[in-house]
């Protein structure tokens, strides 16, 4: 079994923020599979778990918030048995254009909480990662609330496009080679998206 997880802040509240673009993807990539999301019995999470292109797969979407991701995510990995090469952790990266995806194997937190949560619970770097771009803040504005805001009319029209990317690239992880799914998607940002 493999392990996709996407993190996000709980709470309607935090919805439709740039912060919860993992949430957003791991809800579509649960959707496209008709896989069901029902509430963890062993952390504060809910999972979705099922067939996806032959691969046994459970989708997890943290329910703590952002920065205790890692505690909600190792209860999980361990009792289904899955070891740190066969997760992959789905989030927001301002230091990305938006709509530009990045898998790498493994590497450092690059500031982001969440997955600092889940590097020091699970105790290794070694884990797979999607940043997934969702533009910088323009004009000094603070990072924080940056990412904790909506994502505005101009940004929705890239969205669906953004999220079905990265569904295909997630899916992609699971059925190929790791260098062949790095080279598909950590591409420039196409053209003609502004």
């Amino acid at each position: 079994m493999r392990l996709i997880v996407g993190l996000g802040n709980p709470g309607g509240k935090y919805e439709n923020t740039r912060h919860n673009v993992g949430f957003l993807i791991a809800q579509k990539l649960a959707d496209k599979n008709r896989l069901s999301f029902k509430p963890s019995s062993l952390s504060r999470a809910i999972v979705a778990e099922g067939d996806i292109q032959g691969q046994k797969t459970a989708i997890v979407m943290p329910q703590t918030f952002m920065n205790r991701s890692g505690a909600a995510v190792r209860p999980i990995s361990e009792s289904l048995g899955i070891g740190n090469d066969e997760v992959l952790i789905v989030y927001d990266d301002f230091h990305l254009p938006l709509g530009q995806l990045r898998i790498r194997p493994g590497g450092s937190d690059g500031g982001h909480n969440g997955l600092h949560s889940v590097i020091y619970t699970l105790q290794s770097e070694e884990i797979a990662r999607l940043r997934v771009g969702i533009g910088s803040p323009k004009n000094g504005q603070d990072q924080a609330d940056y990412v904790l805001e909506e994502f505005d009319a101009r940004e929705r029209k890239e969205l669906d496009f953004l999220v079905e990317k990265a569904c295909d690239c997630c899916t992609a992880w699971l059925t190929n080679e790791f260098n062949e799914v790095m080279s598909q998607f950590n591409q420039k940002k196409e053209k003609g998206i502004k």
